[in-house]
């Protein structure tokens, strides 16, 4: 069943003729009909339709609310605490028709973690349509990053399964990172067979940490802590996946399963490791439990889903302690805090129930809107051990937990998160899915 567009007319008068028309391409409750594509894309449904009035001209300032935006965040993680800053975003950045994205995002946080970064990306596979809008393939594209965070609360309780809740130590990590890479699938565009490739430095300084009444890491675990203290990391990361998904950031169906290899070939003091991750998953359609799940005449009809996935890592050579496999935090065990359990090998299942509450969203101001305003359910069980073997005798963790999902455009999910464990509840404000 397909929801109406709303009696005609409805809503301010029609631009005229030239100007931009910011409802161009869309209905006036933001339902986006979908229009027909070319005839030669492989997996027409890998292809994102934008229509003309996603794509406004002009500079930063003209396109605000747009395709621009300037927003105060504020959020709340359980390891830094409530935070806040301001992000500054283009998602048509230099005007090259939504081809391109650059971001900039400043925060600063109760317990006095700094957050300074930069992000660009973009996307190599476009096609304009006759008559307005384009169509993007999200599986190909570039990105450069670039970012400092000093963050004076990390936790580490040692290394294995068997670590308690009682042997929390904390440090400062002062880290600065930079980091090209590129993702494209192979051999056309919207195969299902994507590579991977980044090269990042990371350049680390640690030092006392500042978790009231909990011991410092380099008291309780000097040998860990003196080998990471200064550590500077050269990684290569190469990867291959073979993905059905009909989208890469937010899916309503499809399967994966991939490998990544990441070396850290260059190391303060010459040493070399490496970590491996092996991941599948599925994303399963459901009836929709608040809307009759829009129709094949629109573009991202509202779609309720089952989403299941597993994860391994596996890690070899001289690496530090804080970059070895690890359960927690905001895409991991949500209910227990970033960084709870670490070791040489680690496994994670994880399941969700993603449904949309309100699958019209709502206006926030003219054209702009949320277009989508939904929940989730999950659960996930991990463990982690010293090598790979072991693993099956390992203590598994359990999570249980509720999400608030907000989407401004599919690519463009925002999550609240609030997990459960034995130990704890854990929040986490994050943009993007967790898998």
């Amino acid at each position: 069943m397909v929801l109406p567009a709303g009696p005609a007319g409805a809503g301010p008068p029609a631009p005229a003729p030239g100007a931009f028309d910011p409802w161009a391409g869309m209905d006036r409750n933001g339902r986006i009909p979908a229009v027909e594509k070319p005839a030669d894309l492989g997996h027409p449904e890998r292809w994102r339709y934008i229509p003309e009035g996603r794509i406004k001209p002009g500079n930063l300032f003209q396109r605000f609310m747009v395709s621009s935006f300037i927003l105060p965040l504020v959020f709340h993680d359980t390891d830094v605490g409530t935070g806040g800053g301001v992000a500054i975003t283009d998602i048509d950045f230099r005007q090259q028709r939504r081809r391109e994205f650059a971001g900039i995002f400043l925060t600063y946080t109760s317990e006095g973690q700094q957050d300074y970064s930069f992000i660009w990306r973009r996307w190599l596979h476009h096609r304009e349509r006759e008559g307005g809008g384009i169509f993007q393939e999200e599986r190909t594209s570039v990105l450069a990053s670039a970012g400092y965070e000093k963050t004076l609360t990390r936790r580490f309780y040692g290394l294995g399964s068997g670590s308690d809740e009682d042997d929390e130590t904390s440090y400062t990590d002062e880290m600065f990172h930079v980091e090209v890479g590129l993702e494209a699938s192979l051999p056309d565009p919207d195969s299902n067979w994507v590579a991977r490739f980044d090269l990042r430095g990371e350049f680390h300084e640690l030092s006392e940490g500042e978790v009231g009444g909990e011991p410092s890491t380099e008291d309780v675990f000097p040998g860990l802590f003196d080998d990471a203290e200064h550590a500077d990391l050269g990684w290569l990361r190469v990867g291959l996946r073979y993905d059905t998904r009909d989208s890469q950031r937010n899916p309503y169906r499809g399967w994966w399963a991939g490998a990544l290899a990441e070396g850290a070939l260059v190391q303060t003091g010459g040493d070399v490791g490496a970590r491996f991750t092996f991941e599948g998953g599925k994303i399963f359609p459901l009836p929709g439990l608040f809307h009759s799940g829009g129709g094949p005449d629109e573009e991202n009809p509202p779609t309720d889903v089952l989403a299941l996935a597993l994860e391994g890592q596996l890690s070899s050579g001289d690496l530090p302690f804080f970059a070895r496999p690890t359960l927690g935090g905001g895409s991991t065990l949500r209910g227990y805090v970033a960084g709870r359990f670490r070791g040489d090998a680690s496994w994670t299942g994880m399941a969700e129930y993603r449904f949309w509450v309100l699958p019209r969203g709502f206006p926030i101001m003219g054209p702009i809107r949320v277009e989508r305003l939904g929940l989730a359910f999950f659960y996930e069980a991990g463990a982690v051990a010293g090598h790979a073997k072991a693993l099956g005798s390992a203590e598994v963790r359990h999570v249980g937990g509720v999400s608030l999902r907000i989407m401004l455009e599919r690519a463009a999910p925002f999550r609240v998160d609030v997990g459960f464990s034995e130990e704890d509840v854990e929040v986490t404000a994050r943009f993007g899915l967790s898998f």
